[in-house]
């Protein structure tokens, strides 16, 4: 595979990037600061597989102009793209009265707007490689809400259903999309809920798995929406 993963720093994206360097694929990863993309790269360098490659990128997924550049250099740089997983995520948890503007347009333009400039940049590589994979992050805050986090609900509801008009028009590309929407994860994003004790919920490791799951699934096969959450409460 030759893939790019958008927030592949830490968390879930990073456990996606580590699985698909495992595997020897080839994978470019983004993030906003430099020093943690060069940090990240610099560990899943020495867990590829021989012939696999890590490459990283500073880029904020709000920057237009940053993501087609990622885009392209990833291509450029492994021959082709045949893989984009839209991980990149914010939240802001906080009454609708007492968010800022800033607060808002950071969640929107992070967890949606984003979404659709990697996708769009994507696409004509996906096609030039023969199809692929677009794999978006979502959540089950997308079809759950819940009180102090309506932008964060609202980005995650509109990202589902992002997902599943562009999976209707690219099918008859062999590009393949799908949205994972995870329940409660165990990683360093800030949200309402912390507990002491996160055995209980799921790790990155375990969404790794279903990209790579979907990933294997042969060419006829399209599962479009995958919903996973902790196989019990805490």
């Amino acid at each position: 595979m030759h893939a790019m993963v958008t927030g592949g720093t830490s968390g879930i994206g990073f456990a996606i990037a580590e699985a698909m360097a495992v595997s020897g694929g080839k994978v470019l990863i983004t993030g906003r600061d430099a020093d943690r993309v060069t940090q990240a790269v610099g560990v899943l360098v020495k867990s590829a597989a021989p012939g696999g490659q890590v490459i990283g990128v500073a880029a904020d997924v709000r920057d237009r102009a940053a993501i087609e550049a990622a885009i392209d250099q990833a291509a450029g740089e492994f021959g082709s793209l045949d893989t984009l997983i839209n991980n990149a995520g914010v939240g802001a948890f906080q009454p609708v009265e007492e968010m800022s503007d800033a607060d808002w347009h950071r969640v929107i333009d992070t967890n949606l707007t984003g979404v659709f400039y990697a996708t769009r940049a994507a696409i004509p590589h996906l096609k030039r490689a023969g199809g692929g994979w677009i794999i978006n992050i979502a959540s089950l805050a997308g079809r759950n809400y819940f009180a102090n986090a309506a932008a964060y609900c609202a980005s995650k509801a509109g990202l589902v259903a992002f997902s599943e008009a562009v999976m209707l028009e690219l099918r008859n590309d062999n590009i393949r999309v799908s949205c994972i929407m995870p329940g409660s994860v165990a990683t360093d994003f800030s949200g309402p809920g912390k507990h002491a004790d996160e055995s209980w919920k799921l790790t990155g490791a375990d969404i790794a798995d279903v990209v790579m799951d979907l990933l294997r699934h042969p060419k006829r096969a399209l599962p479009s929406k995958v919903e996973i959450r902790p196989a019990r409460t805490s």
